[in-house]
């Protein structure tokens, strides 16, 4: 499985139009492509992921929060005024020593668009959403994550009622850290749990 270009292959209809669409007014110099691949990106790899960083920098800094992200995630992400689309009903789950969280849609592609951005296109993707499951840490290993063989991996299923976010365990190395300096060593990936957090330089 590639996790690096699009999946033209495996678009579903709804995709195909828009992408149809896209290719037409292209064509007729309606939209440049070069500005819809920098809203895109701004989506997938800034707004969302930035906001779900902050949100776990903030649970590795403070206990009381982290308690609430626990108990109540919808609530003690709003909090931080992350709420809309996709991410009215929340659950985070935390990873320890003991156990790893992986997060999937095994039916279409439920993603928390508030902490996280747009989906990657891998996260849509069939291989993906049936492997997660049936061989997650195989998967994991494809995307250049081994875990120790001991720690369990648990895969959480995203559905249109309720999404995850994964709170990846915080590196060594980071004590007395700010939460924006904390932020910048957490990834979209890792938030859906097919990374670790980064290592401080």
């Amino acid at each position: 499985m590639s996790h690096d270009h699009d999946h033209d292959n495996e678009l579903d209809p709804f995709a195909a139009r828009v992408r149809a669409l896209e290719t037409i007014l292209t064509q007729k110099g309606l939209i440049d492509p070069a500005a819809i691949d920098v809203i895109v990106d701004t989506y997938e790899t800034k707004i969302g992921p930035r906001n779900g960083a902050r949100v776990v920098a903030k649970a590795w800094s403070d206990p009381a929060y982290a308690d609430w992200l626990r108990r109540d995630a919808t609530a003690a992400i709003g909090s931080l005024s992350y709420t809309g689309r996709q991410g009215e009903h929340m659950q985070a789950v935390f990873d320890t020593e003991d156990t790893h969280n992986l997060v999937v849609c095994t039916l279409c592609s439920c993603y928390p668009w508030s902490v996280l951005g747009l989906p990657p296109v891998w996260y849509k993707a069939p291989p993906y959403r049936s492997r997660a499951v049936i061989d997650p840490r195989g998967v994991l290993e494809e995307f250049g994550l081994t875990l120790p063989a001991g720690r369990k991996i648990r895969v959480w299923d995203s559905t249109a009622e309720l999404r995850y976010l994964v709170v990846p365990m915080r590196p060594k190395g980071t004590d007395g850290w700010s939460e924006e300096q904390l932020a910048g060593l957490v990834s979209r990936d890792a938030m859906i749990g097919t990374a670790l957090a980064k290592e401080p330089a």
